[in-house]
């Protein structure tokens, strides 16, 4: 059955293309997506040869410039599509609209999203509600629990957060609990970082789900909860049953960065601790404890406060409330598409990614602030310091969509959909083998999926709605696979952990391999049943 989009959410928003957002085709450009049907032909621009060659060259000028002259990713993009469209027969003037169309509708669609997103992220981080929710689940499990607990706290640190801010904070969690537990560091350490590498993969709000939603006109909460449900064996799997290996493996005591918490911010002898500025600043005042000591004397002993921070359950309900809210409208669109009254409305608004993310900001800037002792002044510094980082990430995002319009407006996505068609293999595994390329070329997960994403957009229009959702997964597993040298996340685990290369190739490298494999799998295998 064609995927028809629906008005509610983020694949409706993109097949309004770009009328839904005041935008204008030029004159010999035609939209591919069109609401609530196929979409219409698109003339290509040229013969299927040049069209061919185009895209080919394209891609591999956007790698080069990349990998080799090391030039931001943004900018790559941005002269691989208008490479592409020139290349490919569209006037200087015409590749340069359809870039820009795209462009600003991805951004309009997945910008809001990163941006509040990111802001929640933070202020759980600065609120001590991710302290909060770590120290918890630690301090209640076992030394034989401690690797799945491990997992448990990777995956709902990785809902909210940026990939690198996430380790960031949990190698000092790592390195703590497996020196007072005594367990190796290898079963605490690869647990926790599939489980936050899975959700960056597979799970939206992240960028790479988000624009992989976008571009292919997916509906987000069935991409959410199919995410969820895959994220659950894979972490299983390439958590602490592949921690047990790992191991044996790679048997290193755990490093001596952090003595305690928060050490190496202050001395300088590791990475810094985004939690750190945050701890100090909800910390109360020094009291002054009397303890008894022998003839009758005693001693004033200043005792330093802990840092103030929201209660487990309110950190918790924080985190999983987008989710919740997603999901439900999800499920309403599934069970009871035909549904209607003000429960209805009530629901589809709630469930809306914009607004299920904008509640649970505003509910994290309140409950969170509250919760962690946080002035006005404290909330507004936390929510400005949570922009600039992602400032490369949207720019990034937005020349995928770009890039994408690019490889529809010329009539490429036409050509790649019909060979692909053609071929009898299946859409999903080529999904993952373009992600996958992409990603041990570039070392970029995100440029990865932008990239894919753009690429299979015109083949999803044939696609079913479940069908287009894991179409979204099999990016997402195709855009973590092979992590080496050439990927600032393997040289971030090599360094936190200390672990020699080698030792990086057998654990970090294998994991993200299994996190990629294992999720293709469950895919190829989801798709035989829908």
């Amino acid at each position: 059955m064609p995927h028809a989009p629906t008005s509610g959410t983020l694949d409706g928003q993109i097949a309004h293309g770009l009328t839904a957002h005041g935008l204008t085709a030029p004159p010999g450009l035609t939209v591919l997506a069109a609401e609530g049907g196929s979409a219409p032909a698109v003339d290509p621009s040229g013969p299927v040869g040049q069209l061919v060659a185009a895209a080919v060259v394209g891609i591999v000028v956007i790698i080069v410039l990349i990998t080799w002259l090391k030039v931001h990713p943004f900018i790559a993009l941005v002269i691989g599509a208008l490479g592409v469209g020139i290349g490919a027969g569209l006037a200087p003037d015409k590749a340069v609209t359809s870039f820009g169309n795209g462009f600003g509708a991805t951004m309009t669609s997945v910008g809001i999203l990163v941006g509040l997103g990111a802001m929640f992220g933070r202020m759980l981080v600065d609120s001590g509600a991710a302290d909060r929710v770590v120290d918890t689940l630690v301090r209640r499990s076992s030394k034989a629990a401690l690797p799945w607990t491990m997992a448990l706290i990777g995956a709902l640190i990785g809902l909210p957060m940026f990939f690198e801010v996430g380790l960031v904070l949990l190698i000092p969690i790592i390195v703590l609990v497996a020196k007072r537990s005594g367990v190796p560091i290898m079963k605490i350490a690869v647990p926790a970082l599939v489980g936050l590498s899975t959700m960056h993969a597979f799970v939206p709000p992240h960028p790479g789900p988000l624009v992989a939603v976008s571009t292919v006109g997916a509906n987000l909460g069935t991409t959410l909860a199919f995410g969820i449900v895959l994220a659950i064996p894979v972490i299983v799997l390439a958590g602490p049953v592949f921690a047990r290996f790992a191991a044996r493996w790679v048997d290193i005591p755990a490093p001596d960065m952090f003595s305690s918490r928060g050490a190496a911010a202050s001395t300088g002898s590791g990475p810094a601790d985004p939690a750190q500025a945050g701890r100090e600043a909800r910390r109360g005042p020094a009291t002054q404890d009397t303890a008894s000591l022998p003839n009758g004397k005693s001693d004033f002993t200043r005792v330093i406060s802990e840092p103030r921070s929201p209660s487990f359950t309110v950190a918790l309900v924080g985190i999983l409330l987008p989710v919740v809210l997603m999901l439900a409208q999800a499920v309403r669109e599934a069970v009871a598409p035909d549904a209607a009254g003000g429960w209805v409305s009530l629901l589809d608004f709630l469930g809306s990614p914009v607004i299920a993310i904008g509640i649970a900001a505003v509910f994290a800037m309140v409950f969170f602030a509250i919760g962690g002792g946080m002035d006005r002044a404290a909330v507004a510094k936390s929510l400005e310091d949570a922009l600039p980082p992602i400032a490369g990430v949207l720019l990034i995002v937005g020349a995928g969509g770009g890039f994408k319009q690019v490889l529809i407006d010329t009539g490429i996505g036409g050509v790649i959909a019909d060979a692909v068609q053609e071929s009898g293999i299946s859409v999903l595994l080529v999904a993952w083998v373009v992600s996958a390329l992409v990603r041990v070329a570039t070392g970029s997960a995100t440029v990865a999926t932008v990239t894919a994403a753009g690429i299979m957009a015109p083949i999803a229009e044939g696609l079913s709605t479940p069908e287009t959702s894991l179409l979204v997964l099999a990016i997402g597993a195709g855009s973590v696979f092979l992590s080496h040298v050439n990927d600032a996340g393997f040289w971030l685990v090599k360094g936190y952990l200390g672990t020699t290369v080698g030792q990086t190739f057998k654990t970090w490298t294998v994991l993200e391999c299994l996190i990629s494999v294992l999720g293709l799998g469950g895919v190829l295998l989801a798709g035989v049943f829908l």
